[in-house]
């Protein structure tokens, strides 16, 4: 299995820049109608001003001139209006920045049946996640959360940020990109296979001990690297042996970064990746989009993260209906 093989074709890739070169320039257009209107709506109220203070000096008294009453009421309003009208000579941008990311994702994952994108929610698919791969936290955070459907099965990706505490004494329990989608044979249990370093591993060690089973994959680098535990030793060590081993073996080639967490829960699997780097980073509003270094590498590393997943939901499926 390669990653290439969860790319959008070339038509799809079309698409993909067809729709960003209609937003680029409904995005130009929105920053050059910004740089004409603020110099010119602020102008135009300055001129106003002047003029109705040219007119208050005529009936003010001469030592008074440009400073009366009037004329410091007329400065107070000017200023007021002056904020007012800038917030509205700039409205065509704020529009567009309002919108960018809501805008702009739906198009970069275009290839995506039944694209969903949503933000700073709680996914759907978070409470079913085993708190065993994460350990206890106080404190969750969403980001950018996109759901859909693509090359036969449904996934729900988002950005988790999951802390125990607060401040500088404050732990991170989990921060990255958490990857859930349906398996092909559920798992009659929990199964975890995370890193042995984890602060969340020593946990759940101590907190679940009692039902949690520690079991070896056979592989000695992933041993070392791994505990996997489970409340289900007799369905999870072929697994452990098999699947989920070849699954983390990829993984370990194309996410070399901080070793991921995966976890089965009955027909729920999920596949999590710590990272501090924002996934969806976007450049400012500001800055033209370029397909092939603000957009092809964020598709390159979603279809590695799918072929990952493809992988991972096949764990306890027969050869035939995992193809």
């Amino acid at each position: 299995m390669e990653a290439a093989d969860f790319m959008p074709d070339e038509a799809d890739i079309a698409g993909i820049k067809r729709n960003l070169e209609a937003y680029e320039v409904g995005r130009a257009a929105a920053y050059r109608q910004v740089r004409w209107r603020v110099p010119l709506f602020i102008s135009l109220l300055l001129a106003f001003v002047a003029l109705v203070a040219w007119l208050f000096n005529t009936v003010a008294d001469p030592y008074e001139r440009w400073f009366s009453t009037p004329h410091v009421l007329l400065y107070v309003v000017g200023f007021v209006a002056a904020i007012l009208l800038y917030f509205q000579a700039i409205k065509p941008a704020s529009t567009l920045q309002q919108s960018f990311r809501k805008t702009l994702l739906p198009i970069i994952f275009g290839f995506i049946e039944d694209m969903r994108y949503q933000h700073e929610v709680t996914p759907n698919s978070f409470d079913r996640l085993p708190r065993e791969t994460i350990g206890t936290f106080n404190s969750k955070r969403f980001d950018d959360i996109v759901s859909g459907r693509y090359e036969g099965f449904p996934f729900e990706l988002y950005e988790a940020d999951l802390r125990q505490g607060t401040g500088k004494s404050g732990t991170i329990a989990f921060k990255g990109i958490v990857v859930a989608f349906e398996t092909i044979v559920p798992f009659p249990g929990i199964l975890v296979a995370a890193r042995r370093t984890d602060v969340a591993v020593g946990l759940f060690r101590g907190m679940f001990a009692s039902k949690m089973q520690e079991l070896s994959c056979g592989v000695p680098e992933l041993d070392a690297t791994y505990d996997f535990r489970t409340d289900n030793v007799e369905a999870a060590q072929p697994l452990v042996s098999g699947r989920l081993a070849q699954a983390l073996t990829w993984l370990s080639e194309t996410w070399p970064d901080d070793p991921a967490r995966v976890a089965l829960n009955g027909g729920d699997g999920f596949l999590l990746l710590p990272q501090t780097k924002d996934f969806f980073d976007l450049p400012d509003k500001s800055v033209p989009l370029d397909y092939a270094k603000h957009v092809a590498p964020m598709i390159s590393d979603m279809g590695a993260m799918l072929a990952t997943a493809a992988l991972v939901r096949k764990i306890g499926a027969k050869d035939e209906a995992a193809g």
